[in-house]
């Protein structure tokens, strides 16, 4: 079982989502971010300490070599990545970059509309009283983070 399987399959085993994986470029540290959409208040300091004892106590056993291990909220301009997440929070306001450039751009951030068989749908904002919807490709998607507003 590779790395990433052993992390999501421990996380997901003590009740918490895997959000993201983060490596530094020689493997030395390892970032796992997770989260508790069960949780009202989502991940909190116990819940970090509780997920890092375990991946430590197997990284042991595995023998895995790492010198550090951090473990984190996703915070609220969280990567989205998966199709339920992408439903779970339309409404919010997204950055999305895709790989292949869609009517010559490749950045687009608004509001988003959830998932549909495999397409991010997007309100943009062109000035204050028109908007466009957009629909990209999931498997276009590079990256995808929540745009936290404080209004």
């Amino acid at each position: 079982m590779d790395l990433s399987a052993l992390i999501e399959t421990t996380v997901s085993g003590l009740g918490f989502e895997l959000v993201d994986i983060e490596m530094s470029p020689r493997g030395r540290t390892i970032r796992v971010f997770i989260d508790a959409p069960a949780k009202e208040n989502g991940v909190d300091v116990e819940d970090c300490a509780q997920v890092s004892h375990q991946l430590s106590r197997l990284f042991t056993v595995e023998n895995i070599d790492y010198d550090r291990l951090e473990i984190s909220s996703p915070g609220l301009d969280r990567v989205v990545k998966k199709a339920a997440d992408f439903e779970r929070f339309a409404g919010r306001g997204i950055q999305i970059k895709i790989r292949i450039p869609q009517d010559g751009r490749r950045n687009f951030q608004g509001e988003l509309l959830g998932c549909r068989d495999g397409k991010v749908g997007l309100r943009l904002v062109k000035n204050a009283l028109e908007t466009e919807d957009v629909e990209l490709a999931l498997n276009n998607i590079e990256k995808a983070r929540l745009a936290p507003r404080f209004d």
